[in-house]
């Protein structure tokens, strides 16, 4: 079973610091798509917005505060970051991070972690940024501590960047354990981490690279000794002003063999509804 099929990913909260309506909004936006039958809802973990998406000035809520506020606002949606760079915490506060949005939502978390990217943010909070290879290794690192922490009780891990010792988290996942989630398009590292400790992925990749995608995730697995199939499998699109377009894509990732799609929700709310069609077409339960 899919860990998910149509998520939607709020990257942004506007260029307009008005203080709680900038949540207020967000409530109403996640309602909507809740309605409009996305069943996963997703939320940028920085600490600043980036030039992309408005710029520093812009409003950027802590990650998983404001997905435990939303836990108290939803009722069906799978809650997660899109996803929590390796270098901004510890896995372990990481963990307790997301298992406390799993016990608030009643079970609907999953953690999404990554590599990371913007040393821009990691430079203006003064936090460290790893080069790239280091960054990959502490997520390799970071997922066995994440999975022990899951599983385990205590959970003890020694990597070559993180250890944990005779851990205790609790309360326990209401589920017994958190799905994870690895996104990015990497071939060799990130597809392997993936096949290695993830319950899914979500590629960063156009259209026409998805299938290749798809096939070196197979390899990975099989040297992993995993069934592909065990793998929620989505692709990342920006872009869904065109719905007819966003029809064929979709249309096109799900006989290439992607289980769904995280789409950027589009600035105007009322446009939530048309794009869930889109996917539930595309993408049905």
């Amino acid at each position: 079973m899919a860990l998910l099929r149509r998520g939607i990913h709020f990257g942004s909260y506007g260029h307009v610091d008005d203080g709680p309506a900038v949540f207020d909004r967000l409530v109403a936006a996640a309602q909507a798509a809740e309605a409009a039958g996305f069943d996963a809802i997703s939320v940028p973990d920085h600490v600043h917005q980036n030039q992309i998406a408005g710029g520093p000035a812009s409003p950027m809520f802590e990650a998983y505060t404001v997905l435990g506020a939303l836990a108290m606002h939803t009722e069906s949606a799978l809650l997660l970051a899109l996803v929590s760079p390796v270098s901004l915490r510890s896995p372990g506060l990481l963990v307790k991070a997301v298992t406390t949005l799993d016990v608030l939502s009643r079970g609907r978390a999953a953690l999404g972690v990554g590599a990371g990217w913007d040393v821009a943010e990691h430079d203006a909070y003064g936090i460290p940024f790893p080069p790239t290879g280091e960054r990959f290794d502490r997520l390799d690192d970071a997922l066995q501590v994440s999975r022990a922490l899951f599983t385990q009780q205590p959970a003890s891990f020694t990597g070559a960047h993180y250890a944990i010792a005779g851990a205790y988290n609790s309360p326990r996942p209401v589920h017994r354990s958190i799905p994870i989630l690895v996104a990015g398009g990497g071939e060799r590292r990130t597809l392997d981490l993936v096949a290695r400790y993830g319950d899914a992925c979500n590629l960063l990749a156009d259209l026409a690279t998805v299938p290749r995608k798809l096939d070196v995730l197979r390899a990975h697995c099989e040297r992993a000794g995993r069934d592909p199939a065990e793998i929620t499998k989505t692709v990342f699109a920006f872009d869904t002003s065109d719905l007819n377009k966003l029809a064929a894509d979709a249309g096109a990732l799900a006989a290439a063999g992607a289980d769904g799609m995280i789409i950027v929700s589009p600035e105007d709310p009322a446009r939530i509804a048309g794009i869930g069609k889109v996917l539930a077409d595309a993408f049905p339960d």
